[in-house]
């Protein structure tokens, strides 16, 4: 079974940028499709970004389109979102998440990582 972790998280000031990366444990990332979550203070966890099992379809929240980018390596066994022109309604804790198949429930989460835009 597959295990992620997430890192990248941290403070920056609105209008910049931050990379995060969610690295998995395990042989079969690739068989996996990965995606990004996060949950702001006081509010539900809300879907972010996906990725397909190869990285050659993508699917974005509205609130993100435009603004960041999901990637992965399979050789590295990494999932990644670059966040570009952020907001301070960015803010929130980041998970990672995975599933078999695109249609299906999550079953796999990180622990999350904080990112904190300041305006």
């Amino acid at each position: 079974q597959v295990q992620l972790a997430e890192s990248g998280g941290g403070l920056v000031q609105a209008g910049g940028s931050l990379r995060l990366s969610c690295a998995a444990s395990g042989r079969t990332f690739s068989s996996y499709v990965m995606g990004w979550f996060r949950q702001a203070p006081g509010k539900e966890r809300e879907f972010v970004a996906r990725i397909s099992w190869s990285g050659g379809n993508t699917y974005y929240a509205d609130s993100v389109k435009g603004r960041f980018t999901i990637s992965r390596d399979n050789a590295k066994n990494t999932v990644y979102l670059q966040m570009n022109s952020l907001k301070p309604e960015d803010t929130a804790v980041y998970y990672c998440a995975a599933k078999r198949d695109w249609g299906t429930s999550w079953s796999l989460w990180g622990q999350g990582t904080q990112v904190t835009v300041s305006s």
